[in-house]
């Protein structure tokens, strides 16, 4: 058969306006035959903000550092004889470290006694020719020199004596040093010298103690927290925490607060003392320091999970009435055991605490707790 122009025409019009309607009634299809909403309602958890008191608690790397250190040095020099520690040891305040060789020493100490007992003897009998000139003078048997002259060695013999006992009490301090005691109680250093070493007051020590009991942490906080602490804690007292390695927390207290700021770094450096009777504590090992710097009075508190981090500030998702969500900006006062203070929020606002990375502003939330319960209810 023979089709004409216009026959053929009138076809395919017919056929792309079937086309037509069959492409636009597949992109009508209803919701019914599969096709998602476009915003589904999200499952999320909320809580009501509260009002409290927080603490507000800062944070700083610190390292652990004695007390009291003492470098071990002899007064004198002289040869070691015997050493009575060992490395590692723990010592008491005076107990006996070296004996260097005493022998120099204790014979001075003698001859000085020697002097002094010859010229106590000669004194002696220069007092007994004083009293025999002066009464051979009252009979007129000697003249006046005679007794000056007896009087003046009597003097100078007196002189002599005192002088005696102060060489005596010197060889006694001389002596001394050759005794090395532990100024402080503490842990020993290396040992250094052994017996026939020679020691000398300006060569490298011969030891050295280190207090462990108790023990300080070092640490520098920011300027500005400065005023907080002092408001706080008036008698520099604050309490401080040390978390060590494995997890292990020590309290102390602040005792120190250096007397200038550090202009490069704007921080301030601090000392905490604590108690390390177990030897939880080591100088020179890093820890990490909890300080309370102030209290915040009747604060808005929300769980710190609450908190969302954007790309220009922080803010939280609050539910409204009609079970939307809004993005209200906050300010982080600070964060202590899991709770955020804050600012910009009321007391008795809800927001969401789970579910916050499917949310937009506008999204459609329900409590998890209320579809649990609806499923219940449905059964």
């Amino acid at each position: 058969m023979h089709v004409t122009r216009k026959q053929f025409i009138a076809g395919f019009v017919v056929l792309a306006i079937a086309l037509g309607a069959v492409y636009f009634g597949w992109q009508r299809q209803p919701e019914s035959q599969g096709q998602k909403p476009r915003n589904p309602v999200q499952v999320v958890k909320t809580t009501l903000t509260q009002q409290k008191s927080i603490p507000v608690t800062i944070q700083a790397n610190g390292y652990v550092t004695a007390l009291n250190t003492v470098d071990v040095r002899p007064q004198v020099q002289n040869v070691v004889r015997e050493v009575h520690v060992k490395e590692g040891q723990e010592v008491r305040a005076g107990q006996l470290l070296f004996t260097l060789d005493a022998r120099s020493d204790l014979a001075g100490v003698e001859s000085a006694r020697a002097q002094m007992a010859k010229n106590r003897a000669d004194l002696a009998e220069a007092e007994a020719a004083l009293k025999r000139n002066r009464e051979l003078l009252e009979k007129k048997f000697v003249s006046q020199a005679v007794v000056d002259t007896a009087a003046s060695r009597v003097d100078a013999l007196r002189s002599m004596v005192r002088g005696d006992q102060a060489a005596i009490a010197s060889s006694g301090v001389a002596l001394s040093h050759n005794r090395i005691t532990a100024s402080i109680g503490g842990r020993l250093g290396t040992i250094s010298v052994r017996p026939g070493s020679l020691a000398q007051p300006g060569g490298d020590p011969m030891v050295s103690i280190v207090q462990l009991d108790p023990i300080a942490v070092s640490f520098a906080v920011a300027e500005r927290e400065l005023q907080h602490i002092r408001a706080s804690y008036p008698e520099g007292d604050a309490p401080v925490a040390a978390q060590l390695a494995g997890g292990h927390e020590v309290q102390g207290k602040l005792y120190f607060i250096d007397n200038a700021a550090d202009v490069q770094t704007g921080t301030i450096r601090m000392k905490a003392q604590f108690d390390n009777r177990e030897r939880r504590m080591w100088p020179g090992i890093y820890v990490n320091v909890r300080l309370v710097t102030r209290t915040l009075l009747d604060a808005v508190v929300v769980p710190a999970q609450a908190v969302v981090t954007g790309p220009e500030n922080k803010f939280v998702y609050v539910v409204q009435p009609d079970n939307t969500v809004k993005a209200q900006n906050i300010e982080v006062v600070t964060i202590a055991q899991g709770e955020a203070a804050v600012r910009g929020l009321n007391a008795g606002t809800r927001v969401v605490v789970e579910g916050t990375q499917n949310l937009r502003p506008g999204s459609k939330i329900r409590e998890a707790g209320a579809a649990k319960d609806a499923r219940k209810d449905a059964a």
